[in-house]
């Protein structure tokens, strides 16, 4: 459990969740024939569920930060993160 100190490990298991609940909720969007027939609280509670379950998979262990010392504090950059090859932050 020494992931849920680690920064890197947060931002990436965040990137995860977020893609999940991006991808759950255009699927359960989709499903409906009209916009208007969306039921949005099936969405919503969809696609929070599929987030928290994302957060909890990563637990197990995420690619990004195997290679990662986790007894070890990590110096990041306060303005710019680099996740998946992709850098967030400002810039």
């Amino acid at each position: 459990m020494k992931y849920l100190t680690n920064k890197k490990w947060w931002m990436c298991a965040g990137v995860r969740a977020l893609k999940t609940v991006a991808q759950t909720a255009l699927a359960t969007i989709s499903t409906a024939m009209v916009l208007s027939d969306v039921d949005w609280v099936a969405v919503a509670s969809a696609s929070v569920l599929a987030g928290i379950l994302s957060l909890l998979t990563s637990l197990a262990g995420i690619p990004e930060v195997e290679d990662v010392d986790i007894g070890k504090s990590i110096e990041m950059p306060e303005d710019e993160v680099e996740v998946d090859n992709t850098k967030i932050g400002e810039g």
